[in-house]
């Protein structure tokens, strides 16, 4: 697991300079501690860090082909190298490492820009063939490692991070104020989009390639949809040895590694296969808040139990504040996912004792697992009620209703899915994942921002995704858009930065490619049965994982937020909210930014998810634009 970094100049006589490299590669540290490397051939320059995980010793980047022509710096792991590499040795190729990193080298001079499509991994890698001139960038399937650049008419700069790239004095530190837009939609910016003005996101499961000053990207694979005819028994079966293999596949490691364990059906699908593979005890880690309604920690217990793993557990009430300022050092893009605080601590711990783990990350958007999906379908139903019961009247009601304190409950679930009802038919979907609808944006913007923002229709590129498979059912059309938006840039952003600002790798079983077509092609009563989620998951682990575990209900990983505000968070909030900064810096309204916070305080609504996205962007702001 590694950062990397790189440029190219269009003038070929511009060299780049070595201290320009060592720069991009200092912001990446932390996600290789153990060693750096770097490659300069005139006007083409890459970089790299590196963690040890597998062959400690010849592993080190750029790595490059027999003769020199071909060069990679390389983020990810790739799962099956094994075979890849007796392959590619059957066709004269020769290897002068172990490691899996010299497997892409290798395969790409056999089959040119297509090797990627020979790679069953998570990865995020720059080939420079010499020869051809050739700079290409690649980013695995379902995008689990990320990879941003620049493009102007001087230079592509790359990198595994936004504050790599825009270490380079080619790129502008430059507020997007359509990413903004979108990041205070959805508490994340999709993809194309970065937080930094003309700097993207390499889209999963796409190649870019610079040859001749000319720039091309392309899609190499999309998920397939073909519903299978096969019986749900043999189905069952199917899945399970998938799972099995996905599993077994990514316990290749020369370093320790084990597993999150949240207690949740996903997390512990992952512990019981580790379990059944391995011949020793799998070291599990588990974290819990002291507030009762945000500690799952019991569940964890059960499976760790039945398994025998060697469990390791921390009940906490961090200190929030520095906390905050902590992660948002790792956050050069904002992330307004709450959640990136019990993922930040769980890795911690688990680094502690390991340097590899499996996480259960994408069972819920393959098998159906969010409440949203059953939203979707009493969403039918609700749809029918009259006209003024549900856009006057039931509205009204849910406004006299105070929130609760706890993490979830019926009042909060409704609130929300009403909430939601409102949204335009195509937007109902994301109503569990909209946080500021364009009405509320029209109160908290100014009018400058606004006229900017105005002519963008943010929600467009999330419908487009719903659209993208129109002979699916509603079901699988959901969840595809979520693998496409939500997953990738939300949830696999979120586990990247925060396992490696504590270099710590993460696995993730589910989101093996083999097992995302397999839960593509599954009829929908076997991913939401009634309203039974994750069905056929259940179905293949029943008898293996305790009941409880099976039917409990899913509760997320989540913190406090809406309480902390009002008291550990409150002095953090008034200071970077404060009414003089906000008119001052010109992009909100501050007048309604203090009712927000007024009614927050006094109970009267939960603003959390306005309020602290706000916070977290003008923490940014400070960090990285002043």
């Amino acid at each position: 697991m590694c950062g990397i970094a790189g440029v190219i100049y269009d003038d070929r006589s511009r060299a780049v300079q070595p201290e320009e490299l060592k720069r991009m590669s200092d912001t990446l540290t932390h996600r290789g501690p153990d060693d750096e490397g770097f490659f300069v051939d005139q006007n083409v320059g890459l970089a790299m860090r590196r963690l040890n995980v597998i062959d400690l010793v010849t592993g080190h980047q750029p790595i490059s082909n027999e003769d020199g022509s071909v060069w990679i710096v390389f983020n990810g792991e790739i799962y099956n190298f094994p075979e890849l590499r007796r392959e590619l040795e059957s066709k004269g190729h020769r290897f002068s490492t172990n490691t899996d990193t010299e497997t892409i080298v290798h395969a790409y001079e056999e089959y040119g820009e297509d090797c990627v499509k020979k790679l069953n991994g998570m990865f995020a890698f720059a080939i420079w063939d010499q020869r051809l001139r050739k700079l290409m960038l690649a980013r695995d399937r379902l995008g689990v490692k990320p990879l941003y650049y620049f493009l102007n008419e001087r230079a592509l700069v790359f990198g595994s991070e936004p504050k790599a790239v825009i270490e380079h004095p080619e790129v502008p530190a430059a507020l997007d104020l359509e990413a903004l837009d979108s990041f205070l939609t959805f508490e994340y910016v999709p993809a194309p989009l970065s937080i930094f003005q003309g700097v993207k996101k390499l889209p999963a499961g796409h190649v870019l390639v610079k040859q001749n000053g000319k720039v091309s990207i392309r899609r190499y694979w999309e998920i397939p949809y073909t519903e299978r005819q096969t019986s749900e028994e043999d189905l069952c079966q199917e899945l399970g040895e998938l799972l099995q293999d996905s599993v077994s596949r990514r316990l290749l490691s020369d370093v320790p590694l084990g597993a999150f364990l949240s207690g949740g059906i996903d997390s512990s699908t992952i512990v019981c296969l580790m379990a059944q593979a391995m011949n020793r005890p799998v070291k599990t880690f588990s974290i819990g808040f002291d507030d009762p309604s945000y500690n799952e920690t019991q569940y964890a217990r059960i499976v760790a139990q039945r398994f025998g793993t060697d469990h390791h557990e921390l009940i906490i009430k961090p200190d929030v504040v520095n906390l905050v300022q902590h992660l948002l050092g790792f956050l050069s893009e904002p992330l307004a996912d709450v959640s990136v605080f019990p993922t930040y601590l769980v890795s911690q711990l688990a680094r502690r004792n390991v340097t590899v783990v499996l996480s259960g990350d994408g069972g819920d958007e393959l098998f159906a697992g969010y409440e949203w999906y059953v939203a979707d379908k009493i969403a039918r139903y609700y749809q029918k009620l009259p006209g003024a019961l549900r856009r006057r009247w039931i509205p009204l009601l849910m406004n006299c209703i105070p929130p609760s304190s706890q993490k979830k409950g019926a009042v909060n679930k409704l609130k929300r899915f009403v909430e939601g009802s409102a949204l335009p038919a195509s937007l109902r979907h994301f109503r569990w994942s909209t946080f500021m609808t364009e009405d509320k944006k029209s109160q908290l913007y100014s009018e400058e921002l606004r006229g900017s923002v105005g002519r963008v229709d943010t929600c467009s590129r999330f419908v487009a995704y719903l659209d993208a498979v129109k002979e699916a059912d509603p079901l699988w059309r959901a969840q595809f858009a979520d693998i496409k938006t939500y997953l990738v840039d939300n949830i696999l952003a979120k586990v990247d930065r925060m396992s490696m600002a504590n270099s710590l790798e993460a696995r993730t079983p589910f989101l093996d490619y083999r097992v995302v077509e397999f839960a593509a092609g599954l009829p929908s009563h076997l991913k939401l049965n009634g309203f039974q989620s994750k069905y056929l998951l259940k179905r293949c682990m029943a008898g293996k994982l305790p009941k409880e575990i099976l039917h409990r209900k899913k509760e997320g990983f989540s913190i406090p937020i809406k309480n902390w505000l009002k008291k550990e968070l409150r002095p953090l909030m008034e200071d970077v909210l404060s009414e003089q900064r906000i008119k001052r810096e010109g992009l909100f309204n501050a007048p309604y930014i203090e009712k927000l916070k007024a009614d927050h305080l006094k109970g009267a609504a939960n603003n959390s998810h306005q309020l602290w996205p706000l916070i977290v962007f003008e923490c940014w702001r400070d960090k990285y634009l002043h």
